[in-house]
């Protein structure tokens, strides 16, 4: 019987950079902005996602490459499984319409997935918050 050693490198400059970047993007599309006068945030996916028939497209495909970024970063299956399913949620329930641009505005599909991701590497102990 032999026992498998998993060895973890800490985050290289690189990575740190990555994960700064898909930070970002995800407070762009998901909390970037702010109602005045009261503290509600929306970004960017709730504002595209109002253009009928591609908005939801096109967030959809930002939401892929901070998917891509996290596989680039060692996410395994279940997790990029997971967050896929963050954003096909995001993208079906969104393109309904009103009721999808309130459901973008609520949950934040993408600041979920880098969430998922940094606690995945906080797990591994290649990251500290």
């Amino acid at each position: 019987m032999t026992t498998r050693i998993e060895i973890i490198e800490p985050l290289q400059a690189r990575e740190i950079a990555d994960i700064s970047d898909i930070r970002k993007l995800a407070d762009w599309l998901d909390t970037r902005f702010v109602i005045p006068g009261t503290n509600l945030r929306f970004g960017l996916d709730s504002v595209i996602g109002l253009v009928p028939g591609v908005g939801d497209g096109v967030t959809a495909l930002m939401s892929l490459y901070i998917m891509h970024r996290a596989r680039e970063l060692g996410a395994p299956p279940l997790l990029l499984a997971r967050m896929g399913g963050n954003v096909v949620l995001d993208t079906l329930l969104g393109a309904v319409p009103l009721l999808g641009d309130v459901f973008d505005f609520a949950f934040r599909s993408n600041t979920r997935n880098v969430r998922l991701l940094l606690r995945h590497l906080e797990e591994q102990g290649r990251v500290v918050r």
